[in-house]
């Protein structure tokens, strides 16, 4: 591949990876924005009866209220795993785009959650259901916990695959 080829692909995973993150921000912080001018702490709003409610609270943990206090470390987090991503987009050229586009909507979510740690102090959480005792989650909590086991599942397959290809000799 030529040199200019292989700058303008880098370019445009580079900015898809960008792309999707941002894309995650933008859903999770106009979902949070909605949730503080629409819902007061304390008074649960029923979404789907028996399913979700909408109940606003602000968490100064992580998942699951773990990790109290522990902001800054989680904000270093998400900015490590951005990092991560960007230089996975610009120089592995052969990860499958379904990872890195896996990975770009884990990245999201983490910065969704880090902006409300550095603007607020704690995350906006509002997402309650009501058909389990369950945590209260938000947008950005969705696409890191469900992106991370999808994105370790397709770095295995592609992990085995990058195997099997270098046993053969290709």
């Amino acid at each position: 591949m030529a040199s200019s080829d292989l700058r303008r692909a880098r370019l445009a995973r580079l900015a898809l990876f960008v792309l999707v993150a941002a894309a995650v921000v933008l859903l999770d912080q106009l979902s949070k924005a909605a949730a503080r001018a629409e819902l007061v702490p304390g008074e649960p709003v029923t979404l789907i009866p028996g399913v979700i409610d909408l109940s606003l609270i602000y968490n100064t943990g992580a998942a699951f209220s773990l990790g109290e206090g522990a902001g800054p470390l989680f904000v270093f987090i998400a900015a490590v795993i951005c990092g991560a991503g960007l230089w996975v987009a610009w120089r592995r050229p052969d990860v499958p785009m379904p990872l890195l586009l896996t990975v770009a909507c884990v990245a999201g979510g983490g910065v969704g959650n880090a902006i409300d740690r550095v603007a607020l102090g704690a995350v906006t959480d509002f997402f309650k259901t009501t058909f389990m005792d369950f945590a209260i989650f938000n947008v950005a909590d969705i696409f890191v916990t469900c992106g991370v086991p999808i994105a370790l599942v397709l770095w295995w397959r592609w992990d085995v695959e990058h195997e099997r290809a270098a046993a053969a000799g290709e």
